[in-house]
């Protein structure tokens, strides 16, 4: 039973770094960067993407939420957080 909780968790999280890796080159091409100003500009996007994740998972957890209702939270908490 744990196992594929673990296995669901992931494969959200790993979905939600896929969309943000997108948002991450949309906000470069935006920028218009390219070379090492993109590469920088992406890990350092990437690695704010991944801590607000966690921040918002945790969050999620304070509030005892679960199934749809965490995901949606999660998603517009990640979201709201990549916006500024």
């Amino acid at each position: 039973m744990r196992k594929s909780v673990l296995i669901a968790v992931l494969a959200l999280f790993s979905a939600n770094l896929a969309l943000a890796d997108a948002a991450c080159d949309a906000k470069a091409a935006e920028k218009k960067l390219a070379g090492a100003a993109k590469q920088s500009f992406l890990k350092k996007c990437e690695k704010d993407t991944v801590a607000a994740q966690t921040s918002c998972d945790a969050k999620a957890a304070e509030k005892k939420l679960a199934g749809a209702a965490k995901q949606s939270f999660a998603k517009k908490c990640v979201k709201d957080a990549m916006a500024k």
